[in-house]
């Protein structure tokens, strides 16, 4: 049933640069022969801010990097992104993550991250280190803000450095890939099924299987889909009535589907299930959520579905008691997604971090794009929204607020959304599209019909 949902007023938060001997001026910290450092801020407000790092390369080229320096004024770092960061009293050391180790001559890399200070001064560190040599380049500041920062508004888009390409748009991506990764049914052989019975059967057999669904199948209610299964639609297949749910079981792989006029679910996670990957699926027309994960699922991955009619769609973390259960789980990246109009819940978030949501495409959807709420951490990533009036934002009718980092993202029609907190680290390796050719990639390529299996 819904539930009147708790507005927030929305702030506009204005790019701000770092406070420093008293003036908000845009810095750029000098630091070696062989280097030079950008440090800005992003965002400031009660409590935290954002810094961005630019480090230059003006040596020999780098297999890897390691920059260090020290806070005076007693500020922290919290969390970051595209680099690893530990802090020793005033002292923060940054590393590169895997895929922006290598940096050539006269090369660049960025990371960011938010932390927190005293309200009273955030002065600029005034020394750098790269691998242990002291930066004394120079770059160019950034420009002051017209504005200055607001006491209680939340960090604005950080920048990303968008990895290499190193797996297929169409191959698994994502959180399913982690904790041993999923594989469904390997290379067991092929059972077609046409009929509910043996459609029936077959999921809630034991043993590793891939079922191929042919044709159009009635049914009702929730088919349970067992371990090691790899579900499969041939070309047209069609599931008529019913759902699918994943109960406590592992390694699920559900693509090439199209689901309509199911009567609780299309697609439920619960109980503890991991490594599930539920790709290239269409979705419309049902009573409850498209694809719903809770009660301590993890390692999920949901990518390439196409929502339309449709009104409740992708819930993750079912209730505001579930934390004991919750907390530490509900793991899953949501990325290529075409939510067709499909109203809220693309996705509705508690208590997962991260949770991933990266190069989805948002259409004229009446509600909102994403809620983070319970203390979730939630990244918003290089997505693509079109006539949304409520893009994302910071808790959801009666639930609390949660984190939400947005970065990267492309408006029509529509504004940035609340953001606020932050959010954990991003373990695995991903291609981020250009969030202007979202809609044209994922419209091409999103839903049932557009793969071979």
């Amino acid at each position: 049933m819904r539930t009147p949902r708790r507005r927030t007023t929305l702030i506009a938060a204005t790019t701000v640069a770092l406070l420093a001997t008293g003036t908000l001026t845009a810095v750029a910290a000098h630091a070696a022969p062989g280097c030079a450092v950008s440090y800005t801020v992003g965002g400031q407000w009660q409590g935290g801010f954002t810094g961005n790092i630019t480090i230059s390369n003006l040596g020999d080229p780098m297999s890897g990097w390691s920059l260090r320096w020290s806070y005076s004024a007693g500020q922290t770092v919290s969390d970051a992104w595209n680099a690893t960061v530990a802090q020793s009293g005033s002292t923060v050391t940054a590393t590169n993550v895997g895929y922006n180790g290598s940096v050539p001559t006269g090369g660049s890399v960025s990371f960011g991250f938010n932390g927190t200070w005293n309200n009273s001064s955030n002065p600029v560190p005034t020394s750098f280190t790269v691998n242990g040599v002291t930066c004394t380049g120079s770059t160019a500041p950034t420009g002051a803000p017209t504005t200055p920062p607001l006491p209680s508004t939340p960090p604005p888009t950080p920048p990303a450095t968008t990895p290499p390409p190193s797996v297929p748009q169409t191959g698994l991506v994502g959180w399913a890939t982690q904790n041993g990764g999923t594989t469904g049914g390997g290379s067991a052989g092929a059972t077609t099924v046409s009929t509910a019975s043996a459609l029936t059967s077959a999921l809630n057999a034991t043993g590793a299987a891939v079922i191929r669904v042919s044709g159009t199948i009635n049914c009702s209610g929730m088919l349970r889909v067992r371990s090691n299964k790899t579900v499969l639609g041939n070309a047209g297949a069609t599931i008529v009535g019913c759902g699918f749910t994943v109960n406590g079981d592992r390694n699920v792989i559900i693509r090439n589907l199209t689901f309509r006029n199911w009567s609780d679910d299309a697609i439920n996670v619960e109980s503890s299930a991991t490594n599930i990957w539920i790709d290239h699926n269409t979705f419309s027309n049902g009573y409850d959520g498209t694809v719903d994960i809770k009660r301590g699922s993890d390692f999920v991955t949901v990518s390439w579905n196409r929502v339309y009619s449709h009104d409740k769609t992708m819930l993750l973390g079912h209730s505001d008691d579930n934390g004991s259960q919750d907390i530490g789980h509900l793991r899953v990246t949501y990325h290529h997604n075409w939510y067709d109009g499909s109203k809220q819940r693309n996705p509705r978030v508690r208590f997962g971090n991260p949770v991933h949501v990266y190069n989805n495409y948002y259409y004229n959807n009446a509600g909102y794009g994403v809620a983070s709420t319970m203390s979730a951490g939630v990244l918003v990533e290089g997505n693509y929204f079109e006539n949304v009036k409520d893009t994302y934002h910071l808790g959801e009718a009666d639930s609390g607020p949660g984190s939400l980092v947005a970065r990267n993202n492309h408006f029509v029609n529509s504004p940035a959304g609340q953001t606020g907190g932050s959010v954990a680290g991003i373990p695995y390796q991903y291609t981020l599209d250009s969030a202007s050719s979202v809609k044209s990639i994922v419209t091409a390529g999103a839903g049932a019909g557009r793969i071979s299996v």
